[in-house]
């Protein structure tokens, strides 16, 4: 459980009182009704002649503490307790939107705070929650532009993206508007489904080129039907720039010493917007992501299957039923039939009410109980158990109810795969996959990589090297999203390596021909264990950013005209 998921909210802060006021409350209308019962029964006879007939107080100090106890509980509840998580597949409609970042020097200037860049990126966060059923892709820019993320749901992904975004996270310095413009085109047309597409830039719009470049790539932008939307920062008073070298914190100055102020400049971000007949947004705008959301109105949404998260979620009933079920049991204890100590008690005639209350209580408690007997086996608890063959009659009987949820279609495939079924295990995966996103699209990518390589480890030829094709593509997109994942790079890893099936479904064998004789756990067979794979893909990512950072110092271009860097 996160932290934040251990936090205590109430809905009602003012009522916190109620919790202890019904409480006292309750025991003090006891405590009166107690005292005015005696005093009219005094009248009438002796406390031990009373005691003998068998009369009783009107409250015993077990109902005293049942209802006090009642009073809390619902005390509690009316406070309205929250706290925890709660996960949920709902069905949204989004949009595919590409967020160009700058990331020049200049947006570390402080006219904004806590600064330009940190307030940058609290407006992407509130964009982002304001729809979690768009995908989202992260572009970078400075002097040139580079793609961070791909177009995603994943929340994890965006906000890792978000928190390292730094000036040090792009090659090259200065500012460049129409390469991030042309380069968010390219990024949305390969996008598949029937969104609409939005490009957002967000920028102090301090870049040193030409207007006409810019309004050229906006324009093409328009061209390809994409919303184009700027989004400024900063101030026209400007700010200088803080430059950190070790424990000292000073102004950034440029060639001839001076200190370098830089400046909101709206005029290229106010013409780009133009050009593609988008939408510009000022930086004295207070609320910029719900102008950026209201600028996406009249877009064509498409429905997603994503992942809700709810925080702090309503725990009111964990209080509330307890109360109603002492409530119950009091109404039964007071209203039950009692053995007098002097001879035999007359038969108590029920009242409406309490017939009433009485089969209240029956009917809660037989419905529990049949509810318990007469619940079908769980599929998932079938599969746990090995089951997968009555796992996999116990979702088809679901799915023959009329339920078609991808929830559900996913979970047929997984049994199916569990039953061996991978053709049409296959078949439902890639079906599920296609039609969803978020985490079921990357559990049912996970799953069907797992079809693809038993399938390949099952068969030869060319039928073996196409599913360990298709088996890579499914694990490498899976990894995209969640590279912490050690299963995910393990059969990634056995999707590098095709090896022909050997005995017991182990792999094995390499081009040498004696090395088929050599056990399947000995390193000269090609099968590495968890670590060895975990160590070989982490290597892999460390050489692919070494080769990325060379190629950005052999390419990076000289600085802007005048040399200005930021």
């Amino acid at each position: 459980m996160t932290p934040d998921a251990i936090r205590l909210d109430v809905s009602w802060p003012l009522a916190v009182a109620l919790v202890l006021l019904l409480p006292l409350a309750m025991g003090a209308a006891l405590a009166w009704q107690q005292r005015r019962r005696t005093a009219r029964l005094a009248r009438y006879a002796h406390a031990d002649a009373l005691a003998r007939l068998g009369a009783r107080p009107a409250a015993s100090r077990g109902r005293m503490l049942r209802l006090t106890l009642v009073a809390a509980l619902a005390g509690i509840a009316l406070v309205g307790p929250r706290w925890g998580t709660h996960e949920a597949l709902e069905s949204r409609r989004g949009l595919d939107i590409a967020v160009a970042l700058d990331a020049s020097l200049s947006m570390m200037a402080r006219d904004e705070r806590p600064s330009r860049l940190e307030r940058m990126k609290q407006e992407v966060r509130r964009l982002r929650a304001s729809s979690r059923a768009d995908r989202l892709a992260i572009i970078a820019f400075a002097g040139r532009s580079y793609i961070l993320s791909p177009l995603t749901a994943d929340e994890g992904a965006i906000e890792l993206y978000l928190e390292n975004l730094s000036p040090e996270s792009v090659g090259q310095a200065g500012t460049s508007l129409a390469r991030t413009i042309r380069q968010g085109i390219e990024l949305l047309g390969a996008s598949s489904g029937n969104a609409d597409r939005a490009l957002v830039v967000m920028s102090d719009g301090e870049a040193f080129e030409p207007v006409e470049d810019v309004r050229a790539a906006a324009a093409a932008a328009a061209e390809q039907g994409i919303l184009l939307v700027t989004v400024g920062f900063g101030s026209l008073e400007g700010s200088t720039i803080p430059e950190v070298f070790g424990n000292t914190v000073r102004e950034k100055r440029d060639e001839q010493g001076a200190v370098v102020v830089t400046r909101y400049m709206p005029d290229l971000l106010s013409a780009a917007a133009e050009a593609a007949n988008g939408v510009f947004i000022s930086s004295d705008v207070t609320d910029r992501a719900g102008r950026v959301r209201a600028a996406f109105a009249s877009l064509r949404t498409e429905r997603r299957t994503v992942s809700a998260r709810e925080d702090h979620v309503a725990r009111f009933t964990w209080f509330l039923l307890p109360a109603l079920l002492l409530l119950l049991l009091d109404t039964w204890i007071a209203t039950r039939p009692r053995a007098g100590r002097v001879g035999r008690q007359p038969a108590r005639v029920a009242s409406s009410g309490d017939t009433l209350r009485s089969a209240a209580t029956i009917i809660l408690v037989a419905t529990g109980l049949l509810g318990g007997c007469t619940r079908p086996p769980d599929p998932a608890l079938r599969l746990e158990q090995g089951d997968a063959l009555g796992a996999v009659s116990a979702y088809r009987a679901l799915v023959a109810t009329g339920d078609t949820s991808y929830e559900l279609r996913y979970n047929l495939a997984t049994a199916l795969l569990a039953a061996d079924s991978l053709v049409e295990a296959t078949e439902l995966f890639e079906s599920v996959r296609r039609a969803t996103d978020g985490d079921v699209r990357a559990r049912t990518r996970f799953n069907e990589g797992l079809a693809r390589l038993l399938e390949a480890r099952a068969a030869g030829g060319d039928t073996a090297d196409r599913a360990f094709a298709a088996a890579r593509e499914l694990y490498r997109a899976y990894l995209g999203e969640r590279y912490d994942d050690v299963d995910g790079k393990w059969n990634y890893e056995l999707a590098l390596r095709p090896q022909p099936p050997m005995g017991g479904g182990g792999g094995g064998g390499s081009d040498n021909d004696d090395a088929s004789e050599q056990p399947e756990d000995s390193p000269a067979s090609g099968q590495l264990d968890r670590a060895q794979a975990e160590a070989l893909l982490n290597s892999a990512a460390r050489d692919e950013r070494d080769v990325q950072g060379k190629r950005q110092r052999m390419t990076r271009q000289p600085p802007p005209p005048g040399g200005r860097d930021w």
